[in-house]
């Protein structure tokens, strides 16, 4: 079954992709065509509102998704785009739509989401899973629903007592292990090999040993913090001992990054992150090589070899890895551009680096937060479980 959306006649749908077109760092350019015929024109108006009043680009990208997916979800299963705010009879179906028990549905076909709606999302490429969504991503596409409605000066239900009891029963019922973003680390050893596929003279060779080893030693940066990475936040310090029990021996290159707005710091705070030996060599030698002094420190490379103005994507970062994973011999479904982060920290425990401190380069907010990256495997490295032995 196809998703039935609203056709907008041509000249609508123009107007619509060329307001979207403001948000060209945010969306992709095929995004955007997609959402120019899915979203209302009080939804782009109030993407445009919210790119103007200076919201994080990544909290952009999140809530324009997040709204295409809500919308292409309404007019599948009530046939009518969101209602604006919507009632709270809506929301407790999207959560029965979405979070349901896979037992009860062997014996009920009406439980869960009906099989009509599985269709039309799939058709639109919005719906991978074929059991209940992760609660997780409920709770985030609920929290956009609520912000997008708070942004349009409306008030939810979002925090009906109805409402959160069907949430909380729901979980119950679909209860599932958490996923990782990656599931698998990308260590130091598997760090190695990547730095071996991409150890050629290419430009675009120079540039991913660049990405891979700066995103992975300044504490497993976040693909999109890589992406929007720029030559201005980038300091040169002075060089530091190679042995920080030797101050006179010989020093090693150090470079401070300023980390900016990212998920857990803002635009004003003096967040850093410092690179030091190795990754400052191959870093500069990406920045000379592409003659790049200003502005996006990552591009994209065309198929001639030839570097382009426009910063590369987070979802570009993420096919970069996966790319080099395949060109090392690793299978590249396993691994994410988000292997880089948990990497760094299961490193640092493999090398017995107090948590604390690998928290100051990865900007954790929370141990427990941080202890999460720790791969599983990790722990029988340690002595929590050998008390007794």
């Amino acid at each position: 079954m196809d998703l039935r959306l609203p056709k907008p006649g041509s000249d609508q749908k123009l107007r619509r992709a060329e307001a979207l077109d403001a948000l060209e760092s945010v969306l992709p350019f095929d995004r955007r065509d997609f959402l120019a015929e899915l979203l209302t024109d009080d939804d782009v108006e109030t993407l445009r509102h919210l790119a103007k009043e200076g919201i994080g680009e990544n909290s952009l990208r999140a809530l324009a998704s997040d709204l295409g997916y809500l919308e292409a979800w309404s007019l599948a299963a009530t046939g009518f785009s969101l209602p604006w705010p919507a009632p709270e009879a809506l929301l407790i179906k999207f959560v029965a739509h979405h979070l349901w028990d896979p037992a009860k549905r062997e014996t009920d076909i009406s439980h869960g989401m009906p099989e009509d709606v599985t269709a039309a999302l799939k058709s639109a490429k919005l719906l991978r899973v074929d059991g209940p969504h992760a609660p997780s991503t409920v709770r985030r596409r609920l929290s956009s629903w609520s912000t997008l409605t708070k942004w349009r000066g409306l008030k939810g239900k979002f925090n009906a007592p109805g409402l959160q009891s069907a949430i909380k029963l729901a979980v119950r019922a679909s209860a599932r292990p958490r996923g990782r973003k990656s599931r698998k680390a990308v260590t130091a050893d598997i760090l190695t090999a990547l730095l071996k596929a991409c150890a050629g003279d290419r430009l675009v060779d120079v540039r991913d040993r660049a990405l891979l080893i700066t995103a992975f030693a300044s504490g497993g940066r976040r693909r999109s913090e890589i992406a929007s990475l720029r030559v201005e936040q980038i300091i040169e310090e002075e060089p530091v001992p190679a042995d920080p029990k030797d101050p006179e021996g010989p020093k090693l290159p150090c470079l401070k990054i300023r980390l900016g707005r990212t998920k857990t710091t803002q635009a004003d705070t003096d967040a850093f992150v410092l690179l030091v030996g190795r990754p400052v060599l191959v870093l500069k030698d990406w920045l000379e090589r592409a003659g790049i002094s200003e502005g996006a420190v990552f591009r994209g490379i065309d198929r001639w070899g030839n570097l382009e103005k426009r910063a590369l994507t987070p979802q570009a970062v993420n096919l970069i890895l996966k790319r080099r994973i395949a060109e090392a011999g690793f299978d590249p479904m396993a691994f994410s551009a988000h292997g880089l982060r948990s990497g760094y920290l299961t490193e640092t425990a493999r090398r017995g680096i107090p948590l604390p401190e690998a928290m100051q380069q990865s900007q954790h907010r929370s141990v427990q937060q941080a202890s999460n990256y720790y791969n599983d495997a990790e722990r029988t490295l340690g002595r929590a479980a050998r008390i007794i032995v």
